[in-house]
């Protein structure tokens, strides 16, 4: 199966954001992609973390989540939709920032919401997402085309125990594909991203897809990029540095059973 990491450099135009967004998944469905991922805060990287507020939308109801079930279904593709502010009922000074799939008929098909909220402070950048965010509770997988997918987001990169839960959901087999869609940060991802995401996938034996965002956006605010999609011996298959693009690889079932019949490292966990 062919995957595609989507990088974009979002504003704090909604219309804009999603006119780039189907631009890179037409790009994506074009070279051949099954699945294509979109970066946290696709549809917007606003001026101020209160911003999103104004777009939270309802389950089932919204111009993102239209969006996303249109290009899906026009494209005959399964698209793990970035992020998008999601209302907390009887909250409106908070949203979820959650993360859609949905499959080649444009249907619904999974909901994640952030776990892990972000807290920077070095003197000179300074974050705190859970001023606006209600974080989530609840890893989830789905499966597409055969292929058992696990859902994250960003900072949640940096917990590998949630990472555990979805390789080793009770009863089921190990996760194929972990996705991270992302915007971190110049300064943390330049210390720390590709670090993370090649040991998440050696240590779950599986590809891991990480679309991000990567660039210098209209609000001042410098993302890392660096979107790439990671094989499950640790190696970068393909990688995207700056500016809005699309990387691709294909997932290989035959590469996946080979590393984990040489390396029977899941078959050894005892904790």
């Amino acid at each position: 199966m062919k995957i595609a990491a989507l990088q974009m450099v979002s504003t704090p135009d909604l219309a804009r954001n999603l006119e780039a967004a189907g631009r890179l998944i037409a790009q994506a469905a074009d070279a051949g992609a099954a699945l294509a991922a979109l970066p946290e805060y696709f549809c917007l990287l606003g001026r101020r973390d209160t911003d999103k507020l104004a777009l939270a939308e309802v389950p089932g109801q919204g111009p993102i989540q239209q969006f996303l079930s249109d290009a899906a279904c026009r494209h005959g593709l399964w698209i793990v939709g970035g992020t998008l502010p999601m209302a907390v009922p009887g909250r409106p000074d908070q949203v979820r920032n959650t993360c859609l799939v949905f499959g080649p008929e444009g249907q619904e098909q999974a909901r994640y919401d952030k776990i892990h909220l972000f807290a920077f402070d070095n003197g000179r950048e300074q974050y705190d997402e859970a001023r606006v965010l209600e974080r989530g509770d609840e890893p989830v997988v789905f499966t597409a085309a055969g292929h058992r997918v696990g859902l994250s987001v960003c900072y949640d990169l940096r917990f590998p125990e949630l990472y555990r839960a979805l390789a080793f959901a009770p009863g089921q087999p190990s996760c194929d594909l972990m996705c991270v869609p992302s915007a971190f940060t110049y300064t943390t991802g330049q210390a720390h991203w590709e670090l993370l995401l090649r040991a998440r996938a050696v240590e779950n034996q599986c590809y891991v897809i990480a679309p991000a965002q990567g660039g210098t956006h209209e609000n001042g605010r410098r993302t890392w990029g660096h979107s790439m999609i990671v094989g499950p011996w640790g190696e970068v298959l393909a990688c995207r540095d700056e500016g809005e693009g699309v990387v691709l690889a294909q997932m290989d079932a035959a590469r996946l059973a080979q590393v984990r019949q040489q390396l029977p490292a899941l078959e050894h966990r005892r904790l």
